[in-house]
């Protein structure tokens, strides 16, 4: 009986290869998303996107299932998959499972290890060098990397993968916003306090801080969302 549902394995391997390399191929496109190199609208010719990765047009299109299921990306009817433009109610979620996820993590500071807590300071380090310099981009991406680790701090791998689909929808709803610059000048600082508190010891204080970041970040975001 064993080698019976065994042997038919063998029938899925083709497909088991084919998921693999598109789960690769989403990584790689949702990471762009986060580097804030696709744009909401973009429309993704497979075409272009096979030719440079080297890939399957199956396997491609399985790729676009994962980031549509993420809600990254959305399929229209005879017109091909576009990069996903996020809305007011879509933010107000996000920042819901952020609540959650981040600010029980970052209440474990204690706990973890040194390098752990590395993970959210260093980030801070770079964002704040790169806005002295005016590279707002640059600390965008050191901002996603301190939220990275807080999330980090929780030791748990499904909630990292997860925090990065929010991640990268967030970063969406941002350039639809066009409120990349504003939103790190305004927050780049907050995070600098947050950490000052959490190396103070002060941990229930920096959940605070974190929790009225997110309030006011939200409710900025959703603001020019809905005067969109």
């Amino acid at each position: 009986m064993t080698e019976t549902w065994v042997s038919t394995l063998a029938q899925g391997k083709a497909d088991l290869e084919r998921a693999s390399t598109a789960q690769k191929v989403a990584d790689m496109l949702r990471e762009r998303v986060l580097d804030g190199e696709l744009a909401p609208g973009l429309r993704l010719s497979e075409e272009a996107i096979g030719g440079a990765l080297g890939v399957s047009r199956n396997t491609l299109r399985e790729a676009f299932r994962l980031l549509t299921r993420d809600r990254l990306l959305v399929h229209e009817h005879s017109r091909g998959v576009f990069v996903r433009s996020p809305s007011a109610d879509d933010v107000r979620d996000l920042y819901a499972a952020r609540r959650v996820i981040e600010c029980g993590a970052l209440r474990l500071w204690n706990d973890v290890t040194e390098a752990q807590r590395e993970a959210v300071r260093a980030p801070v380090r770079q964002a704040v060098a790169r806005a002295e310099k005016n590279d707002w981009s640059k600390a965008g991406q050191a901002n996603i990397q301190f939220h990275r680790g807080i999330v980090g701090l929780a030791s748990s791998p499904r909630l990292s993968e997860e925090s990065d689909r929010l991640f990268a929808e967030l970063m969406l709803a941002f350039r639809v916003a066009q409120e990349i610059n504003d939103f790190h000048q305004t927050y780049v600082p907050w995070n600098r306090r947050i950490v000052e508190l959490l190396n103070n010891g002060a941990v229930d204080q920096a959940v605070s801080q974190l929790l009225e970041y997110f309030d006011t970040a939200e409710q900025d975001l959703v603001g020019r969302l809905e005067a969109e």
